[in-house]
């Protein structure tokens, strides 16, 4: 499961996730990506859960990068904890996900094996994607 190493802070306000992605919106390594159309908190356990789906239709052959990581904490109480007395302690990490970026890029691999893995993986995440190609990829 993705989550840092170590952290500055333990615990993170919500903060606002608005707009669209200002950074990570184009294809920067592979031929083949999945781009999110709307905004949303993704954790580890989403990302290798389509990870994994991905790799295993691709039969382990091309390459995957995973374009997001996990960084902010996000801290939960107990259950059946009155109020106050703080806030809970952290449970597991999320990445903001804003509409347009890029969530993974596949490369090595045909056009109809990778558009079938990426669509597998990307039923594993909470939010609606697009399959993209690189404007100059031409099939071998």
């Amino acid at each position: 499961m993705l989550q840092p190493k170590k952290t500055k802070y333990r615990k993170q306000q919500k903060g606002k996730m608005k707009g669209n992605a200002q950074r990570g919106h184009e294809l920067a390594f592979g031929s083949f990506g999945i781009k999110t159309l709307e905004q949303a908190w993704i954790t580890g356990r989403q990302i290798e859960a389509a990870r994994q789906a991905i790799t295993r239709h691709m039969k382990r052959e091309g390459q995957l990068w995973i374009r997001i990581f996990p960084d902010k904490p996000v801290t939960k109480k107990p259950a059946e904890v009155r109020m106050g007395k703080g806030k809970g302690a952290p449970e597991y990490f999320v990445a903001r996900i804003t509409p347009g970026r890029i969530l993974f890029e596949a490369e090595g691999v045909p056009l109809e094996i990778a558009k079938e893995a990426l669509r597998l993986g990307a039923q594993k995440l909470p939010v609606a994607t697009k399959f993209i190609i690189r404007r100059d990829y031409v099939e071998e």
